[in-house]
């Protein structure tokens, strides 16, 4: 007797959702409405309701997660966008995550596009590497794996014991240029610092546009000054040193008068970062542009923190636009500074998550672009 044929359904490659792989929950672990929009989205893209779960803030300000559906054996997926609140968004997340892991969910994928403490993952004087911190308190409430979206620094996978998918926005940001600034091709990518300068020629390279890098005085706050490299002594000191021993001078630094490598004038000048937070070097670089002839200037970034009065001075600023993604929202700042635009990114955070849930792989979405 000839063997049965298999089910339809084996013969067809899952090509979209498949739901007989143990399941697919998707829950939005922030108490904040305007948090949930983008989970919202990443739910529609892949046809499914987001599930039920209610976290809300006791009288005494203590985070309460309650799961309101079985997750026993599925595939769970916590989507987490940080609010301004970022340490109630952090508590938020492992109590959900702990939740998921106490209830017997066979994985707890979190999704947070943009990773909270990422600024300090260095040790810096006598602070301490908090990212490494945020990284074990996660994989201790039970994640088994990660989706984020451009880690301030790569090197952050390494805090963790659980698989890190790293995204990156730039494909989506490349095509902002390309269809919304008319004359881009006579635009130059600019590195407000020579930290960005990879990311910027990246850009530069895709687009087939020049590179321009600002020196000087208009540096970042996170310059050499604070890592750790000041901390041997700029005089000598005697009394608890060996006679025999003397360490050499500290030469101070001397910051150079600012200045632009590459050309300008004439030009759309297009600032590329990471992360705009503190917006008062990207108005000083815009300046400097602005003196060295550039007629536009746009600022490109991928997460848009935009916090305390950075609408306002982006509105009184020579930027022309401010160009975001979603990964932190912040519809509040786009009502106060008609300058700032938003690009989706729930398209490659909801096929990474169907890729996963299927077991496809992730290079494809790896092999956007890499930086």
């Amino acid at each position: 007797r000839a063997p049965s044929s298999p089910p339809p359904e084996e013969l067809t490659p899952p090509l979209y959702m498949n739901h007989t792989k143990g399941g697919l929950v998707i829950f939005t672990a922030n108490s904040h409405a305007s948090s949930r929009e983008l989970g919202k989205r990443i739910a529609e893209r892949l046809g499914v309701e987001l599930g039920k779960v209610q976290v809300y803030q006791e009288a005494n300000r203590e985070t309460r997660v309650q799961i309101q559906e079985s997750v026993r054996g599925k595939d769970v997926f916590v989507i987490q966008t940080v609010s301004k609140d970022v340490n109630t968004t952090i508590m938020e997340m492992l109590i959900m995550v702990y939740a998921c892991r106490t209830s017997c969910a066979r994985s707890i994928t979190g999704v947070l596009p943009y990773f909270p403490y990422s600024k300090q993952c260095k040790m810096r004087k006598r602070g301490s590497i908090v990212s490494k911190l945020m990284a074990s308190m996660m994989c201790k409430a039970g994640l088994t794996h990660l989706i984020t979206m451009d880690l301030h620094q790569k090197e952050i996978q390494g805090f963790f014991n659980i698989p890190v998918d790293n995204l990156r926005a730039s494909p989506f940001l490349l095509q902002y240029i390309q269809e919304e600034i008319p004359d881009y091709r006579n635009a130059v990518i600019v590195a407000k610092s020579p930290a960005s300068a990879k990311r910027a020629q990246s850009f530069a390279e895709r687009l087939r546009l020049g590179i321009a890098v600002i020196h000087g005085e208009a540096q970042d706050a996170e310059s050499d000054q604070v890592d750790g490299r000041h901390s041997p002594p700029t005089v000598k000191t005697t009394g608890a040193i060996h006679p025999s021993m003397e360490i050499p001078l500290l030469i101070p630094k001397e910051k150079p008068p600012i200045s632009v490598v590459g050309d300008v004038g004439g030009r759309i000048a297009i600032i590329v970062d990471d992360i705009i937070d503190d917006v008062d070097s990207f108005v000083a670089a815009a300046e400097t542009l602005k003196e060295r002839g550039a007629y536009k200037i746009f600022v490109m970034a991928t997460h848009g923190l935009l916090s305390c009065e950075a609408p306002r001075f982006i509105e009184e600023s020579a930027i022309d636009e401010v160009v975001v993604t979603n990964t932190i929202p912040h519809e509040l700042q786009k009502l106060q500074c008609p300058k700032i635009k938003t690009v989706d990114i729930s398209m490659i955070l909801s096929e990474a998550i169907r890729r996963i849930h299927n077991g496809e792989s992730m290079s494809y979405l790896k092999s956007f672009l890499t930086y």
